[in-house]
């Protein structure tokens, strides 16, 4: 199924200062969405980023390695690099969460392009998130049913951008549908790690490349893709790079 528009994000990590706003706003606003299903009402609203611990729809990552060594004069050479990287859902033309949803709770809507979450056929599996490589799906603990970044779509409706876009205080962020973005910025850098392949789901995402940008990570995602052995945990390489702060909140 085609959309009829495709929206996507626009991401410049050459601006991004790693200061976690997005991360901020978008737990809020996500939180108070969530909650406003349940028997509070539509009006009770976030209750802070405390709530839904650890759940997360916007991740911020300091992505960053290299080395330095010591020279026998006593100076030092080093090629330590660090970047930030803003991550969400990319609303992808293949994605994979919803290629695995048992019970067609997953979708890609035909008006915009987003993803959704029918959360009255969802039942909580978590094969979607087991199979998206972004980590986009995140399982609600309490009401056992599966969240996600829906592209703020109740702010599109009246013109306005999604949170992460509004509150970026560098203007890192931008979203539009896809044949705006490429008009007002072309196909971008590339991306770059921590990212998968873009090739794995065709993700709506533009990425101007930081200067200390990394090769992508081949991964398709924790359960189906076993980018790592199963047992194991990921190890950091300090030299190539590496995600240096687990997301939190």
């Amino acid at each position: 199924m085609k959309p009829e528009v495709q929206y996507g994000f626009y991401l410049d990590t050459t601006k991004c200062t790693g200061c976690k706003t997005c991360h901020v706003a978008c737990k809020d606003r996500m939180v108070g969405s969530q909650r406003g299903q349940g028997e509070g009402g539509k009006d009770e609203g976030a209750k802070g980023i405390s709530a839904m611990k650890g759940v997360l729809w916007r991740r911020v990552y300091e992505y960053g390695g290299g080395e330095w060594k010591t020279n026998e004069d006593g100076t030092f050479e080093q090629d330590v690099f660090a970047y930030y990287m803003s991550i969400g859902c990319n609303h992808c033309n293949e994605p994979a969460c919803v290629k695995y949803c048992p019970t067609g709770a997953m979708h890609k809507r035909k008006e915009d392009g987003l993803v959704h979450v029918n959360q009255e056929l969802c039942i909580g599996c978590e094969s979607c998130a087991c199979a998206c490589p972004y980590d986009a799906p995140q399982l609600d603990p309490e009401r056992k049913v599966m969240t996600k970044c829906d592209g703020c779509f109740e702010r599109l409706a009246v013109g306005r951008q999604p949170i992460c876009v509004e509150s970026c205080p560098l203007r890192a962020l931008d979203f539009d549908t896809m044949d705006k973005l490429q008009a007002k910025y072309g196909k971008g850098d590339g991306h770059i790690a921590p990212l998968p392949s873009p090739e794995i789901t065709k993700p709506n995402l533009i990425i101007k490349a930081n200067r200390h940008g990394r090769p992508v990570k081949e991964s398709i995602g924790i359960c189906y893709g076993e980018p790592w052995p199963v047992g194991s945990e990921p190890k950091l390489n300090l030299v190539e790079g590496s995600i240096l702060n687990p997301a939190e909140v």
